[in-house]
């Protein structure tokens, strides 16, 4: 089982640190190689660079969410997201289709358990002990 895994590149497990501006502020950004180019492909699709795809899940995170919170984080999350939806055939694997021309809703429908948006009761229970007091 585990020559699956550590027959991997070494490179793409070597982190990468990439200075990006995000409406004109440069922040330092740290992945592992790996996913910058699962990053690039999801770019490409919608004919973007890599630091343009990132200040537009950064904006539409902050409007959703109204904080980014750990972004690398987020950022390993959404290569690793697009990485599975491919598998599962929700993307099509074919990289000339936009993600923007997808249907949302139907790639996004009946997600695993913890792949899609937290439910209310379920993110009382993730809170810290004094912030349910008060919740």
């Amino acid at each position: 089982m585990c020559e699956v895994f550590i027959s991997a590149d070494p490179q793409s497990y070597d982190a990468r640190t990439r200075s990006v501006r995000l409406h004109g502020v440069v922040t330092s950004i740290r992945l592992e190689n790996l996913f910058w180019q699962v990053l690039e492909e999801i770019a490409q699709r919608d004919g973007m660079v890599v630091v343009q795809l990132i200040e537009r899940l950064y904006d539409e995170l902050v409007a959703a969410r109204g904080e980014v919170g750990n972004f690398a984080s987020f950022l390993r999350v959404s290569a690793l997201r697009y990485e599975a939806m491919v598998a599962q055939g929700r993307i099509p694997a074919d990289t000339s289709v936009a993600i923007h021309s997808l249907d949302a809703r139907a790639v996004l429908h009946e997600l695993p358990q913890g792949w899609g948006p937290a439910s209310a009761e379920n993110r009382v229970r993730t809170l810290p002990v004094t912030a349910r007091r008060h919740a």
